[in-house]
């Protein structure tokens, strides 16, 4: 029987181990958007696509962009000066970096369903199986990591 070559690539890379791919940017003060982030992690699936990465499942990304979006508006808006954002996208986890000029730790609000906005830190934490803040010398970094699971239905990969 032959195997049409694109289906024996495949194959032979399916237990491959994959380089992690990364991206970061920096933005000065007051240029950053969420948008921007949602951009960078559009831009890191393309080039994982392009080395052979399984494809996230929709949820994944999704919940990919939630993170990136929610930690890069809480920077714009609590942090004076420039921030910036490092992706590494490897087989088993996204981590999500956004680095900014606060040293003051991120702190989530009580919970109150009344109120519109302030539980994006909330929902990063869930979505995150790690979450931590780190403090340096010019501000802080704030890491997310999402764990990406193999979706045997679809043979991509998916979130929690």
């Amino acid at each position: 029987m032959a195997i049409p070559l694109g289906q024996k690539a495949a194959d032979d890379r399916a237990g491959e181990r994959r380089e992690p791919v990364r991206f970061s940017a920096a933005f000065a003060a007051g240029a950053a958007r969420a948008a921007d982030g949602r951009k960078a992690l559009q831009a890191v699936l393309a080039r994982a696509a392009n080395v052979g990465h399984p494809p996230l499942s929709p949820t994944a990304v999704m919940d990919a962009e939630l993170v990136i979006s929610e930690l890069l508006t809480n920077a714009i808006q609590h942090a004076p000066g420039p921030c910036g954002v490092v992706l590494e996208l490897s087989d088993a986890e996204l981590s999500v970096t956004v680095w900014d000029t606060s040293p003051r730790e991120p702190v989530p609000r009580p919970p109150d369903e009344r109120r519109v906005g302030g539980h994006g830190l909330h929902l990063v934490r869930v979505l995150s199986h790690r979450f931590m803040t780190a403090s340096h010398a010019l501000g802080k970094q704030v890491v997310a990591q999402l764990r990406l699971l193999p979706d045997p239905t679809r043979g991509a990969l998916s979130g929690p």
